[in-house]
């Protein structure tokens, strides 16, 4: 694999942008009361070589641990440059998780010092943080921590360009523990950076661009695009308030590149069919002056009119999904990756048009399907250096000739394009001895509009059944007198519909509906909601059988 250009570094980057863009504004962060505080590149590296000074005279060693802990701000960003500047190694942490969870990481990795940033949840989660040298950033709950504003005030800057070499160790980020428990995946400055070359390849950002940060940071898809995209490209950032105001910071913002997860682009859908229901958007939309009127009325509604590149990733996105946002003129790039590679393997492209495949492989990556398993093996200049404190883990992330595994099953289709057809161990027998791969049910399932989450299971039963999760909006009709029944006629007919185009050992024996939303908190759902399957199966699972034996297609939790 080739070697990164040593200029193409994170800190780097910035005494690039310190240099030559110094008056540029860099960070716009909401600071409460429709107020702003904007932070051009001069401003934020000063901040970061003040801190980065404070960092260096607390005598730790050279290549000590140093969390983040808190939702995405322009300081999240700072502190993360600061702890690399002063010669350190950052982990940052999931602002939404228990202490112990927390608590975990941290003492797996040995932190030593730890920034506090925005939370919901300060009093639940400080005593992870306990016995740690704190410093609470900007906008964070914790005021009796030390400050960030004041060290920046009391310490002199570190002077000239401190560097730090490809090969050093510059992150461990904890994978979000779809199957288990968290671990913590080693990259350097150098496989961060291949990863953000091969990145901008396709994404192609400028210091024109705008982009809002509102994925959490401590994921590898918002690091590599937001905060190393924008080092690269000189990009523009903004950061969202709050959940109640993010309308108004996707207004302000209106970025130019926009990335989000598909349950979230399935919430900006269900918002514009709220308004105009779809028979009348696809009547409209056909129309030649007014379709186009209609379109970019409704993305300027959403604040996404200047949006020239659109992507999704973290979890498969619908095709139907993406076909309904190309009807409104947003292609979305949906980008294929993983923690372990630096988040860049596959992405589409936006001339060809292919829902239900993932794209092309970046130039730079080597990707393979086994012949055997199916599983989806890449290699790349991105690769991780290894899980922390795991050499075992680590040799068995890789094969003997150096591929990742991803874990993932696909296929290459004849035009280069990858399809993603589920997950290698997520496959299940049932009790007549058929194996079944749950994705492909899945991803068809989801498609009702009622339907936010779902999981198929059922090993060891006769058929399998699929349980899911419903909307906002569908959880509140259900509650309207004839809401209930309502829905299950139409979740049924739905089900009817599916078990049609499914050979007999797939189709399912019932759906079955939470009353309940599946939360980050209560473990069903990772960070970037994603379903944590071996969670929901530890909650249900005594009922399986019993709602596979049931009569009724559509069958409810609770009575």
């Amino acid at each position: 694999m080739s070697s990164v250009d040593p200029a193409a570094l994170p800190l780097q980057r910035l005494y690039h942008w310190e240099r030559e863009r110094a008056d540029a504004i860099w960070l716009t962060q909401p600071i409460g009361g429709g107020r702003l505080r904007e932070i051009n590149w001069r401003e934020g590296a000063d901040e970061v070589r003040r801190v980065a000074a404070h960092l260096q005279a607390q005598g730790w060693p050279a290549g000590s641990r140093i969390a983040i802990l808190g939702k995405n701000s322009a300081h999240w960003i700072l502190a993360d440059l600061a702890i690399w500047m002063a010669g350190h190694v950052s982990v940052p942490l999931y602002p939404m998780q228990t202490a112990a969870n927390a608590r975990q990481i941290l003492e797996h990795a040995e932190a030593v010092a730890c920034f506090v940033g925005k939370l919901d949840d300060w009093a639940g989660l400080q005593p992870a943080v306990a016995g740690l040298a704190t410093i609470a950033l900007p906008l964070a709950p914790a005021r009796e921590l030390a400050q960030w504003d004041d060290i920046v005030a009391r310490t002199a800057p570190l002077a000239g360009e401190p560097l730090r070499a490809a090969d050093e160790l510059a992150t461990i980020i904890y994978t979000s523990g779809t199957t288990g428990q968290s671990k913590g995946v080693m990259h350097s400055f150098g496989t961060i950076t291949a990863a953000v070359q091969m990145g901008m390849q396709r994404a192609q950002l400028t210091s024109e661009d705008r982009i809002l940060s509102y994925l959490p940071l401590a994921h590898i898809a918002e690091r590599a695009l937001v905060e190393m995209g924008s080092l690269a490209s000189g990009a523009h950032l903004f950061f969202a308030e709050s959940l109640d105001t993010f309308q108004a910071d996707l207004q302000r913002a209106r970025p130019t590149v926009f990335f989000s997860v598909p349950r979230l682009w399935t919430k900006f859908q269900q918002g514009v069919l709220a308004k105009v229901p779809q028979r009348k958007l696809s009547l409209l939309l056909k129309l030649p002056i007014l379709g186009g009127l209609v379109r970019r009325k409704v993305l300027a509604g959403l604040g996404l009119d200047q949006t020239r590149m659109a992507a999704g990733g973290a979890a498969p996105m619908p095709a139907e999904l993406l076909r309904w946002w190309a009807a409104l003129g947003l292609r979305i790039t949906e980008a294929y990756g993983m923690t372990e590679n630096g988040g860049v393997s596959q992405a589409t492209l936006e001339h060809e048009f292919r829902p239900g495949t993932v794209g092309r492989s970046y130039a730079g990556v080597d990707c393979r399907i086994d012949p055997d398993s199916g599983e989806i093996q890449m290699k790349s200049a991105g690769l991780m250096l290894g899980y922390y404190k795991a050499p075992e883990l680590t040799r068995e992330a890789f094969t003997a000739d150096g591929y990742l595994h991803t874990g993932d099953k696909g296929l290459f289709e004849a035009d280069g394009n990858l399809r993603i057809i589920g997950r290698v161990k997520d496959n299940f027998k049932s009790s007549k001895g058929k194996y079944i791969a749950p994705a492909p049910i899945e991803d068809k399932l989801g498609r009702h509009p009622a339907v936010e989450a779902c999981c198929v299971v059922g090993a060891n039963l006769e058929q399998a059944i699929g349980l899911v999760m419903l909307g906002e909006a569908a959880a509140r009709e259900t509650k309207a007198p004839g809401g209930r029944e309502a829905l299950s006629a139409s979740l049924a007919a739905h089900l009817q519909q599916l078990n049609a185009g499914l050979d007999p050992h797939e189709q399912l024996a019932c759906i079955v509906v939470s009353d309940e939303p599946w939360s980050i908190e209560a473990g069903f759902l990772t960070p970037t909601f994603k379903i944590k399957r071996n969670r929901i199966e530890e909650a249900y699972a005594a009922r399986f059988a019993t709602w596979a034996a049931g009569r009724e297609p559509v069958q409810w939790m609770r009575a």
